[in-house]
């Protein structure tokens, strides 16, 4: 279909996405943000290959090569004794699926949207408070009376969507997974990991990684599992991650030692059950209000860019209708995001002890894997998406 006008809700990385590629097909966007002013949730972001090939078909290709992160390695460690349990190469899943993943700090990919789209095409302080649609046309409502229509409405506004629950009907409640992440970025240096790896140290199911972003920096994290709504105060930040990885290996006591307190996030993870709906007539979802994930597979991210190419190759690609070109989108993604959360959440529980002899008998799978095994279900992930 030709000559569409499109209201994305949220600029976020998946709006940002979407409205590059909705403009890319030769549609009018406009893009709404509750926000005054633009700010990244989370340091980083694992953006996998899949992702990847989203940005180098929206004409950014270079860009993202050049504030990505040269991530040639992975490695687990024990983090009691620091011993390496496996180490490898990742050329051989770089082959396997045709391109390079690029960790990147999140403020670096969001200005990098915002710069291709163009900063002034973002209006902020819009809360979206309500949508209506008729048989011509969907409209979003903002608090301030502003009224956005357009021939589709793109709810990209996040895990707390208010559009999710137009689209379904009724609200939806979050699920605590089960730990807590601290995140953030540090400057890279030996004493934490090669400039080129991705480290990761496990141990009681808890976790320490360091992956490297651009501009000479690793984005860290750090899991523990804690029960939900426990105190939150960066104060004590380092205080409470020295108690928790005490005894652990020296790298690992050397990140809690660099980290900023003040600029690392500490977030209770969650996800959302899988969603029956991610279409309702003329209006989408995607991106977090479509499937908030744990980030266990490091999908979150690519999994809103795949939304915005699938959404906008099916209105770009059919002269049905609106409704029809979403409704193909929903086939084509609701298994897909929802395997996305339950095999995030399967492995967040694995990884973070809910059944600690399954975690145990992972560590010692570890010690023995050369690879193959770990790359080989990266590689399945990633191929599933719409570029393989």
């Amino acid at each position: 279909m030709e000559n569409l006008k499109v209201i994305v809700v949220g600029a976020g990385m998946g709006g940002l996405t979407t409205a590059l590629a909705m403009r890319q097909a030769g549609y009018d966007v406009e893009v709404y943000d509750r926000v005054k002013a633009l700010r990244p949730a989370g340091a980083g972001i694992s953006l996998w290959s899949n992702g990847v090939k989203v940005l180098n078909r929206l004409g950014l290709g270079s860009e993202i090569a050049r504030i990505g992160g040269l991530m040639e390695q992975m490695a687990y460690y024990d983090g009691k004794t620091g011993d390496v349990l496996t180490r490898f190469n990742l050329s051989p899943l770089v082959e396997r699926v045709g391109q390079a993943p690029y960790p990147v700090a999140r403020t670096d990919l969001q200005q990098m949207l915002l710069s291709a789209l163009g900063a002034d095409q973002v209006q902020l302080d819009k809360r979206c408070v309500a949508i209506e649609q008729n048989a011509n046309s969907a409209t979003a409502i903002f608090d301030d009376g502003h009224r956005a229509t357009g021939d589709v409405v793109v709810g990209a506004d996040g895990t707390h969507s208010i559009i999710r629950s137009y689209v379904l009907g009724h609200g939806t409640e979050r699920r605590y997974v089960g730990y807590v992440n601290w995140n953030g970025l540090v400057p890279v240096s030996d004493e934490l990991a090669p400039p080129d790896s991705w480290d990761i140290y496990v141990a009681h199911g808890q976790r320490a990684s360091v992956m490297p972003v651009g501009d000479n920096r690793f984005y860290f994290f750090l899991d523990v599992p804690l029960p939900k709504g426990t105190e939150n105060n960066p104060d004590t930040y380092r205080q409470e991650l020295s108690d928790h990885f005490s005894g652990w290996a020296q790298p690992v006591q050397t990140l809690i030692q660099q980290l900023d307190p003040d600029k690392t996030n500490r977030v209770e993870i969650h996800d959302i059950e899988p969603l029956k709906a991610l279409v309702k007539g003329r209006v989408a979802l995607i991106g977090d209000a479509a499937h908030s994930t744990a980030p266990d597979l490091g999908q979150g991210g690519c999994q809103a860019m795949e939304d915005a190419w699938a959404l906008a190759s099916y209105l770009a690609t059919t002269n049905i209708s609106v409704a029809d070109a979403l409704q193909r989108y929903q086939d084509r993604r609701l298994e897909r995001v929802a395997q996305i959360i339950l095999k995030a959440r399967k492995r967040a529980e694995m990884t973070h002890g809910k059944v600690p002899t399954k975690t145990q008998q992972w560590y010692t799978e570890l010690a023995s894997e050369d690879g193959t095994k770990i790359m080989a279900a990266i590689a399945q992930t990633i191929l599933l998406g719409p570029m393989h």
